[in-house]
């Protein structure tokens, strides 16, 4: 994936700048909430606090919330650059933290750089945080600090630059050395790098059974021996008997090389040299100790790993320290001890040899993983390593007395691992990652728009689309070139002086020669973006057609409306919008387009919205809503919504469906559970009906502007083709996102239509 420089500062300079904010969790709208939110209500969990000092866990945010510290001394590869420019990097890793575990994290930089101010530091913050997460500190002053905090702290303290890497790795050197049928015992390891993450590595790997003797560790200066007077104390229990000249002369017959120092010091020759079934982990970011390609060339027998995530079995320590902290978090741990550690690894290791979900297919592109030589490690954005480390790890901490609370239900636990997570996180990336994996043609009619064309140039160099920009060539190219993109990312067509206008004329013409078009009308319409782009997907010429951004909603639905028209099959087209809550994500049917839409219409929208729900791997439960509860008040307006189910239930009874409902009973499980019991909708719905515009189009909006909820759409249902319309003034990541949706919706076109 290429990422400029200009969108990388735009990310995270645009709108709020940074990329993290502070969110209040309980109401603080009237002056009865401030009055319990603060003075006097808030008296009273001091009070307790007060009798109690563990009460804080009950009564504030400490047990959910992580210190991410760091004085910027070692960033990333960029070195020693400070505390300010460290910010954006630990501003990530609590980004990560929330993604992942749903942990909170205020990342703290400090201007100094002496050990002991830091420990201080840190030892002042004990009251305020649950646990302490240090990053990007040098060695050697890192091992002194995490060590000094760990031994006169009550709460976890991880110095992930150190534990991170070596857990992750270690799981992965567990199921490499499985794969060759090697002993740890019996590995000979050659270590590059002598860092924080090097000797934390080693450590671990002894711990899980190699063998100290075994290990030979170079620095900058050499191989790290007895015999060298400038060794700190951490380096001296890595010093060996032997003496190797180089690099390469300590690679001979090893069986295994990891590399946590500098790209491109290892030469094909080396791999070369090195024992049968050869053991890799070149992890040096961004540029590995040897490429992924150069070792693979000379090594048929090779496992290799890397830190990036373009080559196969990637060691991300975004696989360890959110889930760590989860576990740790939840059982209270004053620390985070070897065992712990030790819980992680063997829980990374055991997931690898699980069958692995489709969920996990479609993140990457719809490539397939086996546990083998090309997968020894789970992949990043596999959900379930929450759900394996994090119980593995408060286990660990029960076990070895370091929990001050007991996990007795690990299901209940497993489940509350889930829904932490919510599957509103996860929509976005699963539409991208489907289109992703079957990138189409899409056609942008208003391709003179550089809202458009920065869109469009992310859907080209990320692989979620083909696009085709209409306008005005010479414009368009004067913006593609002043973003400094390549011409060549874009397919341009200029409808005025386009060959192709004469043969779509042709065609709308016989489309709509009985609705009053002549065939002059036709060729002056086609010299309009809108009417050429929805010809050339009625005309297979593109796959999908996305537009609206400076139009209105009836400008754009209704050339492709005359041009595409509705599927075969379907009477109408409607519209929905993915609505995406902190925790769930909602669909909501009809919002753009029917009026007052009859029975029979109703239950062509909830097929048509059940349909796209699926298309997102969400399993639909359709609530048609209405003022009424189940003939609790009959007027025609509620009765048309109670036929609409029947209909529903009788063309398609393999869905989920209930109604006529309120919107809080459709939403709310203790409603209908108790309540209304005999219901076949179980659980909250998460596709929402609404039997008329007036309602769908208000509720959406209310959800937009004061619901806080993130909206995608409009979709459009029942077109032939994959269109939709883009809300006016829309953002180039809505437009992203809707390239994605049309991607996705016009592969599944081409799935039905080649069904036998």
């Amino acid at each position: 994936m290429k990422i400029r420089i200009e969108e990388a500062l735009d990310y995270h300079s645009q709108g709020r700048r940074g990329k993290i904010e502070v969110v209040p969790t309980k109401p603080c709208l009237t002056s009865r909430d401030l009055s319990l939110a603060y003075t006097p209500g808030v008296a009273e969990p001091c009070r307790a606090i007060a009798k109690n000092d563990d009460d804080v866990y009950k009564y504030t945010a400490k047990g959910n919330l992580v210190a991410v510290i760091s004085n910027g001394t070692a960033v990333l590869g960029l070195g020693d650059i400070g505390p300010h420019a460290g910010k954006p990097v630990m501003e990530g890793k609590g980004v990560l933290f929330k993604r992942f575990a749903d942990i909170d994290v205020f990342d703290i930089e400090l201007k100094t750089k002496d050990p002991k101010e830091i420990i201080r530091t840190v030892q002042l913050l004990e009251p305020t945080f649950g646990g302490i997460n240090l990053e990007d500190i040098k060695a050697p002053e890192c091992f002194e600090i995490e060590e000094t905090l760990k031994a006169t702290m009550n709460i976890p303290v991880f110095h992930d630059d150190q534990h991170g890497t070596a857990i992750i790795s270690c799981a992965a050197l567990i199921n490499a050395a499985e794969i060759t049928g090697k002993k740890l015992s019996d590995l000979k390891i050659v270590v590059n790098g002598a860092g924080a993450a090097a000797i934390s590595c080693c450590n671990l790997y002894i711990r899980a059974g190699a063998k100290r003797e075994n290990i030979t560790m170079f620095d900058s200066k050499g191989c790290i021996t007895k015999s060298r007077k400038d060794l700190n104390k951490y380096k001296i229990k890595f010093a060996s008997e032997k003496e190797y000249k180089s690099l390469a002369d300590g690679m001979k017959d090893a069986d295994v090389f990891v590399g946590l120092s500098v790209g491109g010091v290892v030469s094909k020759e080396m791999v070369k040299s090195m024992a049968a079934n050869p053991i890799v982990f070149a992890m040096a970011n961004p540029d590995p100790e040897i490429m992924y390609d150069e070792a693979v060339s000379v090594r048929e027998d090779l496992i290799m790993a890397t830190g990036r995530s373009d080559f196969p079995n990637q060691v991300n320590n975004v696989l360890g320290f959110p889930f760590i902290f989860r576990g740790a978090l939840d059982v209270r741990a004053s620390a985070i001890n070897e065992e712990m550690k030790m819980a992680a690894v063997n829980a990374l290791a055991s997931l690898t040899k699980e069958i692995v979900p489709e969920t996990v297919f479609n993140a990457y592109g719809g490539e397939s993983f086996e546990f083998g030589r090309n997968y020894i490690i789970p992949k990043p954005f596999d959900p379930r390593v929450l759900w394996y480390v994090a119980p593995a790890v408060a286990k660990a901490a029960i076990e070895t007395g370091v929990a001050r609370e007991k996990i007795k239900d690990w299901n209940s636990y497993e489940e509350e691992l889930k829904e932490r997570l919510g599957l509103s996180k996860e929509i976005i990336r699963v539409m991208v990652h489907k289109a992703q994996k079957s990138p189409k043609r899409v056609v942008f009619p208003e391709g003179e728009e550089e809202k458009i064309i920065r869109a469009a140039h992310v859907c080209h160099n990320d692989n979620i689309a083909k696009p085709i920009l209409l306008g005005n060539s010479d414009k368009i190219k004067e913006i593609i070139n002043s973003l400094d993109y390549d011409e060549k990312e874009f397919e341009i067509f200029e409808p005025e002086t386009c060959s192709r206008c004469e043969g779509y004329a042709q065609a709308f013409f016989n489309k709509r020669r009985r609705k009053g078009a002549t065939l002059r009308q036709a060729r002056e319409l086609m010299k309009a973006p809108i009417y050429y782009g929805s010809m050339m997907c009625d005309q297979d010429d593109a796959d999908a057609l996305i537009s609206g951004l400076t139009t209105d909603y009836p400008n754009t639905i209704k050339p492709a409306l005359q041009c595409v028209g509705i599927k075969d099959g379907f009477k109408l087209v409607s519209g929905l919008y993915i609505v995406l809550t902190k925790k769930d994500v909602f669909f909501f049917a009809d919002t753009t387009v029917n009026v007052n839409p009859n029975s029979s219409d109703l239950a062509e929208i909830a097929i048509s919205a059940a349909d796209i729900a699926r298309a997102f791997e969400v399993n639909p439960k359709v609530a048609m809503l209405s003022f009424s509860n189940f003939g609790s008040a009959k007027y025609p307006e509620s009765v048309k919504v109670s036929e609409a189910v029947k209909i529903v239930k009788k063309l398609r009874p393999d869905l989920t469906i209930d109604g006529e409902m309120q919107a809080d009973t459709a939403v709310i499980p203790e409603i209908l559970n108790d309540i209304y019991p005999f219901s076949d909708l179980k659980g909250k719905a998460n596709v929402l009906v609404f039997p008329d515009l007036n309602s769908g189009n208000i509720a959406y909006k209310l959800m937009a502007r004061i619901g806080q909820a993130t909206v995608i759409g409009p979709i459009l249902m029942g077109m032939k083709k994959s269109v939709h319309v883009l809300q006016r003034g829309a953002t180039v990541d809505d437009i992203i996102n809707m390239t994605a949706v049309a991607v996705v919706g016009a592969t599944n076109r081409l799935k039905q239509n080649t069904k036998p």
